[in-house]
């Protein structure tokens, strides 16, 4: 269902991942690694889910981490979209 609204698949996956694990902060290797991307595609996206807001950069040493941040205007309703979709293909998938 979130697909017909998120058409990158990598965004998706980025978004399915910072929304439902709040607390989550990672570098872009090591997210692209985690959700079985490329690392350019990632980069690429976590740097226009910045320029919106959606997740704050941190430098810790050489490496910029991406986290959530929970202040996006849109943040709780992603969530609640991203949450809803996981628990309808869930109940889906147990039929």
């Amino acid at each position: 269902m979130l697909d017909l609204f998120i058409t990158s698949k990598t965004r998706r996956k980025i978004i399915v991942m910072y929304t439902k694990y709040p607390d989550f902060r990672m570098h872009v290797r090591g997210l692209a690694k985690l959700i079985k991307e490329d690392p350019g595609n990632v980069q690429r996206e976590l740097k226009r889910l910045a320029e919106v807001g959606f997740v704050k950069v941190q430098m810790e040493g050489n490496a910029k981490v991406f986290a959530a941040n929970p202040k996006f205007l849109l943040y709780r309703e992603l969530q609640g979209l991203v949450l809803k979709s996981q628990a309808k293909r869930s109940t889906r998938n147990a039929i």
